[in-house]
C-alpha cells in the first residue's frame, strides 16, 4: 500500500524550518479502549526513527494518525506544519505497508509505471527500480515475485513521488539478510539527502543498527525516547570491565555509582547505572587498566522497558523520555 498524492506546490526546501512530525498531548480512544494516552513526539527532517513496542502498545494507531488515516480524540498532529491529509495532498508523505496494494498480473515495471502516472511530479521508473534494487526483475509478474521482492516493489512505488516523509511498516519482512542490508543502505542514502523515515519493526536489531532514534511505546505512552545506546543504558545500566589485581568485591561495592560487583581473578566487573562515574573512579583512584564499558543488548532493553504487566493509570504521563 502506498499513500501519496502529489502536486508541485511545496517541498521541504520551502517549508521554512518546520519539524517533520509533531504530536502534542495526543489521545486516541476506541470506545472504552484508550489506545494512545497523551503522546508527545517531535521528529526532525532527515531523521530515521523507529517506533517500537509490544502488541497493543499504540504503534499502529500512532502511525495511522500521522498518516491521516484516523483522527486523534484530542491533541494535535502535524506533518511539516500542516494537517496530515494536507501533507499527503501535497505529495510530502508516502507509506510502505506490509501487505496489500499489488496487482499480481502486472509486471514489476508496469506496476511502478502505473503508480508514476498518478503524480504530476515524479521520479523516473528506472531510477526508483534501481534504488529499490529490483531493476533486474522489471519484466517479472508481481505474482511470481518472492515476499521480499514484493516488499521492495512497495518501496519503489513509495519513492516515485519523491516524498519528504517515508513511513514504513515492517519494511524488510520476507527479505533475506543481504536484501535487508541493501535495503537499509538505500534508506540511509535517502535520509542523508533530507528525507525523513519513520518505521515500525519487530526486528529489534534493525532499530539498533539503523535508527537515529528509538521511541518505545507501552500502553499508549512513550516510555523512552533516545538513541539505541541511551535506550540500552537506561534500561539496564552498563557494565564496567577492567583488569585490577588484588581487588575485592567489598572494595568495589564502595565505588560511587556501583550497583553490583564481581571479581574474576584479576578481572573486575562492576554493574552501574552511572558507568562513567565508576570508570572515572577506577582510572583515578586505583591501578585499573584495560577498561571497557559495555551495555546490554536492545532486546533486553526492550523487555525491561515494555514488559511491565501492570497497566498505568488512565491519563498517566509518559516517563523515562531521554530527549
Amino acid at each position: 500500500m502506498t499513500i501519496s498524492s502529489a502536486t508541485p506546490e511545496m517541498r521541504w526546501s520551502d517549508a521554512g524550518g518546520l519539524q517533520a512530525i509533531e504530536l502534542h498531548a495526543v489521545h486516541k480512544h476506541f470506545g472504552s479502549v484508550q489506545a494512545v494516552r497523551g503522546v508527545d513526539m517531535t521528529i526532525s527532517p532527515g531523521e530515521i526513527v523507529a517506533i517500537l513496542g509490544p502488541n497493543g502498545a499504540g504503534k499502529t494507531t500512532t502511525i495511522d494518525m500521522i498518516l491521516g488515516l484516523s483522527q486523534p480524540t484530542s491533541g494535535a498532529v502535524s506533518v511539516f506544519g500542516m494537517q496530515p491529509r494536507q501533507a499527503i495532498t501535497k505529495g510530502l508523505i508516502s507509506a510502505v505497508m506490509q501487505t496489500g496494494g499489488l496487482l499480481k498480473d502486472l509486471t514489476v515495471g508496469e506496476t511502478v509505471e502505473y503508480t508514476a502516472s498518478l503524480f504530476a511530479r515524479r521520479q523516473t521508473v528506472h531510477d526508483v527500480l534501481s534504488r529499490a534494487g529490483i531493476e533486474g526483475i522489471a519484466d517479472r509478474r508481481v505474482g511470481k515475485c518472492s515476499g521480499g521482492e514484493q516488499q521492495r516493489l512497495r518501496f519503489a512505488m513509495a519513492l516515485v513521488s519523491d516524498p519528504e516523509l517515508l513511513a514504513l511498516d515492517e519494511p524488510t519482512t520476507g527479505m533475506d539478510v543481504e536484501g535487508r542490508r541493501s535495503f537499509w543502505a538505500a534508506i540511509r542514502k535517502d535520509a542523508e539527502q533530507g528525507r525523513t523515515v519513520l518505521f515500525a519493526t519487530h526486528y529489534l536489531e534493525e532499530a539498533d543498527a539503523y535508527a537515529d532514534r528509538i521511541i518505545l511505546l507501552r500502553h499508549g505512552l512513550v516510555v523512552a525516547d533516545g538513541t539505541a545506546a541511551q535506550i540500552k543504558a537506561m534500561a539496564a545500566g552498563r557494565t564496567v570491565r577492567a583488569t585490577l589485581p588484588g581487588a575485592t568485591e567489598d572494595m568495589l561495592r564502595g565505588i560511587p555509582g556501583a550497583d553490583t560487583a564481581e571479581v574474576r581473578g584479576e578481572t573486575v566487573l562492576v554493574h552501574a547505572t552511572d558507568s562513567d562515574a565508576v570508570a572515572r573512579y577506577l582510572l583515578t583512584n586505583t591501578a585499573a587498566r584495560d577498561l571497557e564499558i559495555t551495555a546490554r543488548g536492545i532486546e533486553e532493553a526492550f523487555l525491561a522497558l515494555t514488559g511491565d504487566e501492570t497497566e498505568p493509570a488512565s491519563g498517566a504521563p509518559s516517563t523515562g523520555a531521554l530527549s
